[in-house]
């Protein structure tokens, strides 16, 4: 997962705008299960849930002060059995994980597949179907040394890692994401790393031209490959994202990866100040704001396969959101929302729940997104507890979705900021309300 940007205050001036348009009411759609060729998912990425973390620029992040602790985070190197037959339990097709580049490649021309080789294997028995995310976030320690993303020769070296995961494991027949969020990763950069604020637009050429060239290689080994680099989605970063690197890679997208997590609107104004200190009990869930988001890429990309690639809800150190919302009800409206999407004609084909366990949320154990809650800063066993949205998965995932008759908890919020002014003047509305 990356840090969601914090929304500007000119979206809400412009909800306010529209804030005379009234919800159209609809009729009840009778809401089809999404169909058998539906890909269920649960997301992970491998720094935040490894642990014994080899050298990098992100465990010199946290051993350096500038994070909290790493410890060992959830230990996923060595229980992955685990948290892949709870995976497989909840009936999810795919699993994501990231092959970090770090763990494989420890040293420029030393190479170590193992713990993938067996991860990989793992996951294929267990009957799902790998994604795999090539850069999230992560780079060896002497990558920083050469200079990271500032250095030119970061592509070559990044393309060299990319190509050996490729050639080894197209044989699994994957989904591939090469960036996990490329602006959200900018910004971690210079929030914490070495990237200034004029090395960042030359960190995002050097990933499109990465991106590009990796994509012509994955199809070469694998021809019908599905590629992507999912978009951390905000409203207020929604413009520059597509213009500085989305835009940039749009003949090399086999389908729109998304990520999706908060709100915002007229009703429920973003809580800037939970947004800029990290406070995920306070930020705003608009679970409907997921359907204006796959309408604006279903009318960018009209027929291109949409996939939420993460989407979850935080709550911080297990405390409850300040506004009441709970983990099965925000899944069951969420899924409520795709199912709308599909039903409206949008070429949705997968969710991925972000994540199968708690993990390093970039900086703090705090932010708990796992379907299993793990405390890490006190449970030495790292004990793998199930919240009460896994029976609520396992349930969506048996039936194609929610049940017929299913209506959200909540009414759509007044002039969503995640598609101004659509939301205004074509709003989406519960039947009923």
């Amino acid at each position: 997962m990356g840090q969601r940007a914090p929304f500007a205050l000119a979206g809400i001036v412009l909800a306010a705008l529209c804030a005379v348009i009234t919800p159209r009411a609809t009729a009840d759609p009778g809401l089809p299960a999404v169909g058998g060729n539906f890909l269920w998912g649960v997301s992970s990425s491998g720094f935040q849930s490894e642990g014994a973390a080899p050298d990098s620029n992100w465990s010199r992040y946290a051993a350096s002060g500038r994070a909290e602790d790493y410890r060992n985070s959830v230990d996923f190197l060595h229980r992955y059995g685990e948290d892949i037959q709870n995976a497989a339990d909840l009936g999810v097709g795919v699993y994501r994980i990231s092959v970090e580049w770090a763990r494989v490649q420890p040293n420029p021309g030393e190479w170590d597949f193992s713990f993938y080789d067996n991860l990989i294997a793992r996951i294929r028995a267990a009957g799902m179907r790998p994604m795999i995310t090539l850069d999230h976030w992560v780079f060896p320690g002497w990558a920083v040394d050469r200079g990271g993303w500032r250095n030119p020769g970061m592509v070559e070296d990044w393309l060299t890692n990319a190509r050996a995961v490729v050639d080894r494991y197209t044989g699994s027949d994957p989904l591939w994401v090469t960036f996990n969020e490329p602006l959200a990763y900018v910004a971690q950069e210079q929030r914490i790393g070495d990237i200034g604020a004029l090395d960042g637009p030359a960190m995002l050429d050097r990933m499109v031209t990465a991106h590009r060239v990796i994509f012509d290689h994955i199809h070469a080994r694998q021809p019908n490959a599905m590629v992507t680099s999912n978009i951390g989605y905000s409203a207020i970063g929604a413009a520059q994202s597509d213009a500085s690197f989305v835009d940039r890679i749009a003949d090399k997208l086999d389908y729109v990866g998304i990520d999706y997590y908060y709100g915002g609107s007229l009703s429920k104004p973003p809580n800037l100040a939970a947004l800029l200190t990290n406070q995920p009990s306070s930020l705003i869930l608009e679970p409907e704001g997921i359907y204006y988001v796959l309408r604006r890429y279903a009318q960018k990309f009209p027929g291109r396969p949409l996939y939420i690639v993460e989407n979850g809800m935080p709550t911080d150190n297990g405390s409850p959101t300040t506004d009441g919302m709970t983990r099965p009800d925000n899944l069951r409206d969420t899924v409520y929302w795709l199912q709308r999407a599909k039903a409206d004609g949008m070429n949705v084909i997968g969710y991925n729940y972000w994540s199968i366990t708690d993990n390093y949320e970039w900086g703090s154990y705090a932010p708990r997104f796992g379907l299993y809650t793990v405390d890490v800063t006190t449970d030495p066993g790292l004990a793998r507890h199930p919240t009460a949205a896994v029976d609520t998965y396992r349930d969506i995932t048996g039936a194609g979705g929610v049940p017929t008759g299913y209506l959200p908890t909540r009414a759509p919020a007044l002039c969503s900021i995640q598609d101004l002014p659509s939301s205004c003047l074509n709003p989406v509305a519960v039947p009923g309300r």
